[in-house]
């Protein structure tokens, strides 16, 4: 059974940077296509990115495009999304999550999820 752990939230600075890690056990990574999601107090969930299982193709929301950027270590048996030039709205609770599906549609993520990471940037 697949189980996910988020990693590398804190609290940052406007345009500071921050790393998150989405590591599997259990299973591997590279099988499954990865989304990261976040949720902001009083908001719905948003899918933030994906990385499909073949690689080829890679999806960012139009609100973090060109400053967060999605990857995988196979070795590692880790996702990351790197953050850069955060913005105070930004701020959520950001999850990683896996499906067996080879496609960036954020509606087939059901089955494995992380606990999430706290990510809040504030001056």
């Amino acid at each position: 059974q697949l189980q996910l752990v988020e990693s590398g939230g804190g609290l940052v600075q406007p345009g500071g940077s921050l790393r998150l890690s989405c590591t599997g056990s259990g299973d591997t990574l590279d099988y499954y296509t990865i989304g990261w999601f976040r949720q902001a107090p009083g908001k719905e969930r948003e899918g933030v990115s994906c990385i499909r299982r073949s690689r080829a193709i890679i999806d960012y929301a139009d609100s973090v495009k060109g400053r967060f950027t999605i990857s995988r270590d196979s070795a590692a048996n880790t996702v990351y999304l790197q953050m850069n030039s955060l913005k105070f709205e930004d701020t959520a609770i950001y999850y990683c999550a896996a499906t067996a599906h080879d496609l960036c549609d954020y509606r087939l993520f059901v089955k494995y999820w992380g606990q999430g990471t706290q990510v809040t940037v504030s001056s």
